[in-house]
């Protein structure tokens, strides 16, 4: 993995929580109904969105986008744009990377342990693993809020190194941890908010230690059955279910030594993600699927009232501050971590970017609505180092503007 790549995850967090410090933000107090709100999607509000999508994919230079809205279940658009390859169209059907959207599966398997009694937000992680280092300094709780202080390994040099040299290498849990777990912590535990994968990987062996069970198993009985989510695939393979959404990527250009100027992208769709999170959270998924999850995770729809509460919870709004080393920074209204699920405005939301994947679940609880974008992009979206921005995120805001005026994303400035 390429420092650029590394970047791209961790800056996608850091651009929103800037731009959160002094974003523009919308009325986010809704006047609309659900009922006036389904009264509202017709054919011509279809018609706008999908004006909007093909505006927005030559403004950003984007290969596909695949798009669905949907409103208190009723489906308003469902629909793909561009080439998934060359001369083969994309279609709403195809399979892509979920990255992030996982880790509200994360967060919701491990608050249906809390309501079952099994385990405490406040527990330290020491019980239930002793061995691990920082563990007696850690709680659960700010494993899955972020606020442990654990280096992030998407980050560290080294990984970055030796993941760009071998991207199709399949990774296991010790060997990721063993490039942070012994370094001192990014901050005092509860002091500061910090993105770091490295707090869902370990909440992974938390979650298999507390139910005697592998990861991908308990997630599949525990939430990818309740709620149906029939083409959500966990695999530490690089395999993707047929049909596949590619991706294509310049974020290896400098690793490989390929000068600025020069022309560059390269297939990503079979980069292995097994450096990404917690084994059985690593794992493909479709648009019908997001729909579907930013509908049941958006309602906590298999959480008691006070864990809902507790996922969707603003209440780090205001807290947080940067800090060299870390991608630390102040939550905010256009940005806010809730457990699992990141609030912005009124919405709640995953909007996972990594290997040539842009994508986004959210949804608007008051109103019901749901939006889910996945997009892959052309070489014109990349900078000269690289670099690339979530351009999911911003149809998303785009998008929930149409749908939720009252109650619009906020948006960055």
């Amino acid at each position: 993995m390429s420092a650029n790549r590394s970047l791209a995850i961790a800056l996608t967090f850091a651009l929103l929580a800037a731009g959160a410090a002094c974003s523009s933000t919308s009325n986010t107090t809704s006047g609309a109904t659900p009922s006036e709100a389904a009264a509202a999607a017709d054919p011509a509000q279809a018609a706008e969105i999908m004006t909007l999508v093909e505006s927005e994919m030559a403004a950003r230079h984007l290969r596909s986008v695949i798009v669905k809205v949907s409103v208190d279940g009723e489906e308003v658009v469902r629909e793909a744009r561009g080439d998934s390859m060359t001369g083969v169209p994309a279609t709403p059907e195809m399979s892509f990377r979920n990255g992030a959207v996982a880790i509200s599966y994360v967060a919701t398997l491990l608050l249906t342990l809390v309501d079952a009694g099994k385990v405490s937000l406040d527990d330290k992680v020491s019980t239930y693993l002793p061995e691990l280092n920082h563990a007696g300094e850690v709680t659960v709780g700010q494993l899955a809020r972020m606020t442990s202080g654990y280096p992030d390994h998407v980050t560290d040099p080294a990984f970055v190194a030796a993941n760009s040299a071998d991207p199709f290498r399949l990774w296991t849990v010790d060997e990721i941890l063993a490039y942070v777990i012994d370094k001192p912590l990014s901050f005092e535990p509860g002091s500061n908010w910090g993105y770091a994968h490295t707090n869902y990987l370990i909440l992974g062996l938390v979650i298999e230690k507390i139910t005697g069970r592998p990861m991908a198993e308990v997630m599949q009985a525990e939430v990818l059955d309740p709620l149906g989510l029939d083409h959500t695939v966990a695999s530490q393979t690089a395999a993707i279910p047929e049909p596949v959404l590619h991706s294509f990527s310049s974020e290896r250009r400098a690793d490989l030594g390929i000068a600025p100027d020069a022309p560059f992208t390269e297939e990503s769709t079979f980069w292995n993600p097994s450096w990404s999170i917690t084994q059985g959270a690593v794992q493909t998924s479709t648009i019908d699927d997001f729909d579907r999850s930013a509908i049941a995770i958006g309602t906590g729809e298999l959480l008691s009232p006070e864990s809902y509460e507790a996922m969707i919870s603003t209440d780090l709004r205001g807290f947080g501050h940067v800090q060299e080393g870390c991608s630390c920074g102040p939550m905010s209204e256009f940005y806010s971590y809730g457990i699992g699920l990141v609030t912005s405005g009124d919405w709640v939301l995953q909007n996972p970017l990594f290997s040539g994947y842009a994508s986004l679940m959210a949804y608007l609880p008051e109103q019901k609505v749901a939006i889910s974008v996945a997009v892959t992009f052309e070489p014109g979206a990349f900078g000269a180092d690289g670099a690339y921005a979530n351009s999911a995120d911003a149809i998303f805001r785009e998008i929930g503007a149409i749908m939720a005026p009252d109650a619009a994303p906020p948006t960055r400035p």
